[in-house]
Parts: structure tokens; C-alpha cells; sequence
């Protein structure tokens, strides 16, 4: 896959870098040891996806990641801290410096600001061989799983507890939601993993959207919506199994992704925040930490 060019729009007051990494020498960004760096914060949905793809590549030793504060520390939105790659990456730029970012300690520059495209990246390069996220053949259904946890689970969940909509527009988008975690319950009751009975990207993607769900979205929920998220006991036991994984669970910031939400959400706080489905904090603690860096 050959690279695409950095892109910036400047003028959307968002970042928009979308370089890639290639194969080989001949691309402008190319898959060598020690010349990447990942800037995340884990208490971001896609920080916590990519610490956790990271961590799963074993890449600790050819691609660092700078941990950021859980509460970005400019007005804008934006960290400080990466002010000088936007600044170097786009001809004045005046958007907010977010993350996460892929830089290139060579240049001094952005690779990419997509998070997805990151992860798929992050694949390319030379890992122990026991772990490939995106497993040839199986792009198709990882992209359908991204797009039921954007959609089925994500969009649902803010639209369920939205305050403000509609009564039955709140109805449809729980109902969504559910029908969502109840094809995925399925999938789960006979298979360990979403696809092929491997972990995979896909994996990554819905471990990280049920943390979202249960540590921000129920907050906004009356409790009788989440004793139905909770009663999907596959999916559930699913996550519980992953958050005791070394490179799932020791990554998970209970307090930073509170601080997070509670900085950035101006929605009501419901019932349902009184009923946690799964206690993260226990199963993150009994993922011993492996870490390398």
C-alpha cells in the first residue's frame, strides 16, 4: 500500500493529517524501527485503542508512546505539548493540537492524526509474529464491526441519553443499541473472539466502545436501559475476559477518563450511573503489568 500525502485543512479548526506508512523506502513514510512515536491520552476512546494495539504488537522497543494528560491543557481543546508538531506539519496552523498523533521523529512532523488508519499502520510493522491485528482476508468484517460500534453502540448510546430528544427518538436509538449488543451477544455466546476465533482489530475496537459504554455513556441512562446493556452476559463476560489481559487492562484510566468526560459533557446525569455493569478498576488490577517501557 503506497503512502497518501499529509494533509492539513486549516481552517476546520480540527486536525486532519492522514499520511501512511508504506512498505518500503520508496515511500515517503516507511515501516523502519525508532523513527515513529505515538502521542495518546487512554482516557481518549482512540488513545485507549491504539495503547492497546500497541501494547498487543509488542512495539515498545521500535515505536515509543508519549502518555498525555487525561484533560487536554489549552482552551481549545488541544495539548501544549504538541502545539510544535502541528505548528512544523501545517503552514500556519490555528486548529487545536489533539491527539492522538503519529509523528516522525526525522522529520519532526505529523504522520497521521486518524486513528484508525494508525492502528492499521502500527500492524505494518515488524512485530514478534505471534499477533497480527488485521489478518488478511478479514478486513471486510473488522470494518463492519468499526461501523456497528461507531453507529450501533456509540451514536445509539449518546442519542439514548441525549437530554433534551425526543421521548420516542430516545426509544429508537436504545432500541438500536440493544439490537446492536444483541448480534454481537450472539456472535460471543460459542466464539472467544469476533473474528475467525482470533483476536483481531475488531476486538480492540468493541473491548474499547463497551469501557466507553459503561464508564460514560450509562451515566446518562435511566437505570432500567442499563439492567438491559447488562443482561447481554456473553458480551459482557467477553470484556471482562480481555480487561484481564495485560494489554487491555493495564491501560485503562478509570479516574482520567471521568476527569475526561466530566470536562467535555454538559449532559444530565441519569439513574444509571448507580449501576456499573463490570468493576474495571478489579479486572484491570488483576492484569499484571508487562509493560516494557
Amino acid at each position: 500500500m503506497s503512502t497518501s500525502p499529509l494533509a492539513a485543512d486549516v481552517n476546520r479548526g480540527a486536525s486532519a493529517f492522514r499520511g501512511r506508512i508504506g512498505r518500503d523506502a520508496r515511500s515517503g513514510h516507511y515501516a523502519v524501527p525508532h523513527r515513529y512515536r505515538l502521542h495518546l491520552s487512554t482516557a481518549c476512546p482512540d488513545g485507549l485503542r491504539l495503547a492497546v494495539g500497541h501494547s498487543l504488537l509488542a512495539l515498545d522497543g521500535s515505536c515509543p508512546v508519549t502518555v498525555l494528560p487525561a484533560v487536554p491543557d489549552r482552551p481549545d481543546g488541544g495539548h501544549a505539548a504538541l502545539l510544535p508538531l502541528y505548528e512544523a506539519s501545517a503552514h500556519h496552523y490555528t486548529g487545536p493540537a489533539v491527539a492522538p498523533v503519529l509523528s516522525d521523529d526525522w522529520s519532526g512532523r505529523i504522520v497521521s492524526t486518524h486513528a484508525r488508519d494508525i492502528l492499521r499502520d502500527l500492524d505494518r510493522f515488524a512485530y514478534d509474529g505471534d499477533t497480527c491485528l488485521y489478518p488478511c482476508g478479514t478486513e471486510s468484517v473488522i470494518e463492519a464491526v468499526e461501523r456497528m460500534c461507531t453507529e450501533g453502540i456509540e451514536e445509539a448510546a449518546q442519542s439514548a441519553g441525549r437530554a433534551g430528544t425526543d421521548p420516542a427518538e430516545r426509544a429508537a436509538a436504545l432500541e438500536v443499541l440493544i439490537g446492536t449488543l444483541g448480534r454481537l451477544e450472539r456472535r460471543l455466546l460459542d466464539a472467544e473472539y469476533l473474528v475467525d476465533d482470533r483476536l483481531t482489530a475488531a476486538d480492540v475496537e468493541l473491548w474499547v466502545t463497551l469501557v466507553q459504554l459503561d464508564t460514560v455513556h450509562r451515566c446518562h441512562l435511566d437505570a432500567s436501559a442499563v439492567h438491559r446493556i447488562a443482561g447481554h452476559h456473553a458480551l459482557w463476560a467477553y470484556a471482562r475476559r480481555l480487561a484481564a489481559r495485560p494489554a487491555f487492562g493495564r491501560h485503562v484510566d478509570l479516574d482520567g477518563i471521568s476527569r475526561r468526560h466530566h470536562g467535555r459533557c454538559q449532559g444530565l446525569e441519569a439513574a444509571g450511573a448507580a449501576v456499573q455493569i463490570l468493576d474495571w478498576a478489579g479486572h484491570a488490577a488483576d492484569a499484571p503489568d508487562t509493560s516494557r517501557r
